[in-house]
């Protein structure tokens, strides 16, 4: 079985200990396993570009962060469109055919997963690994990647906490999360953040600005962990695009500067913004995603000599299964306002800037 592997998307940790995985089970388990990996994701399938994975290639990686194979990002939108005579997803159609391929796996997120149903579609045999920071992709309780993201953003709020109660500051730190809150919600609860501001849940600065005072009066400083996709009520009738046409104007990118300046006003308190960004994707796994990123890449090789294609692998009540790929492209698992662990948030005080 000649079987191809891509990581698609934005990096994280995991990558390489589920390429690990793919690779040792095949080795043990599947009779003349051929593993070829293609760089750079669904750009290198496009190209045609391939070079063969030996044991050497992926024995010693499990605690390597980003990817041995390389990744980019490709547009879903633009998979169909006819360039020159044809698709990029035709092109990774016949790619798949030359190389003789009996199977490929796609390591990513919510895009590469529709990406891999349109192939899957086309008859390419495909089996899709759920990874994502983000934590959204529909079907599946955890994607890897999302603890070690919480870690890394955690201790940094740790770190900017001692700044904060050292110069009775409002601090707020920016986290990655543009469509779901998985990433600041759970951060958030774990750093003791006294306000969380989510995607799903539109906030007033002048609600964040009573939460500020109270938390300065309280113990003279306050953190505000902030999504990216964050949007204020005032916002959030509007559609994406005329939200950043505004912000555009402002010169920013997302609501966090702007919030920034006009809780400094609302409280009189120095304010002052960071923002993590790929701090959160890079470094080593931690232990949980080291072991889950195996599990899910070791079950994705079992699938495959099962004969099992057009599925992707998931994470359910603890144990290892699949979806059908035209059952969870395209869709995406958000964080529920009404929730337990936004209730829980509320429950010892934490804001959410809708009160």
């Amino acid at each position: 079985m000649k079987m191809g592997i891509l990581t698609s998307g934005g990096d994280c940790s995991g990558l390489n200990a589920v390429i690990r995985a793919i690779g040792l089970y095949a080795e043990r388990n599947i009779k003349n396993a051929e593993l070829i990996g293609i760089p750079g994701g669904y750009g290198g399938l496009i190209r045609g570009e391939s070079e063969p994975l030996r044991r050497s290639d992926f024995e010693d990686i499990l605690d390597r962060g980003g990817t041995i194979l390389g990744t980019s990002r490709q547009p879903f939108k633009l998979m169909a469109v006819v360039e020159n005579g044809t698709s990029r997803l035709r092109r990774m159609c016949e790619n798949y055919k030359k190389m003789g391929l009996d199977c490929l796996f796609t390591l990513g997120g919510a895009g590469t997963h529709k990406t891999a149903a349109l192939l899957c579609a086309e008859g390419c045999n495909v089996i899709g690994v759920p990874k994502t920071i983000d934590n959204d992709i529909y079907g599946t309780d955890v994607t890897f990647g999302f603890q070690t993201a919480v870690e890394v953003a955690t201790e940094c709020i740790d770190r900017v906490r001692t700044t904060a109660a050292s110069h009775r500051r409002v601090m707020l730190v920016e986290i990655m999360g543009n469509k779901a809150g998985w990433l600041t919600l759970q951060t958030g609860i774990a750093a003791g953040a006294d306000v969380i501001l989510l995607p799903e849940i539109p906030f007033s600065p002048e609600s964040v600005a009573k939460s500020a005072k109270a938390a300065l009066e309280e113990k003279g400083y306050c953190i505000v962990a902030v999504a990216e996709g964050s949007v204020l009520a005032s916002e959030a009738p509007f559609k994406k695009k005329d939200r950043a046409f505004v912000r555009t104007e402002r010169g920013e990118t997302t609501v966090t500067p702007h919030l920034a300046e006009v809780l400094g006003e609302l409280t009189g308190a120095e304010t002052r913004a960071t923002v993590l960004g790929y701090l959160q994707r890079g470094g080593v796994p931690c232990a949980y995603d080291r072991a889950l990123s195996s599990r899910l890449g070791g079950y994705a090789a079992k699938l495959a000599k099962e004969g099992r294609f057009g599925v992707t692998v998931a994470v359910s009540g603890g144990n290892i299964t699949f979806n059908a790929l035209v059952d969870i492209a395209g869709k995406y698992k958000l964080v529920d306002p009404a929730g337990p662990a936004v209730a829980y948030a509320r429950s010892v005080g934490i804001s959410f800037g809708d009160e």
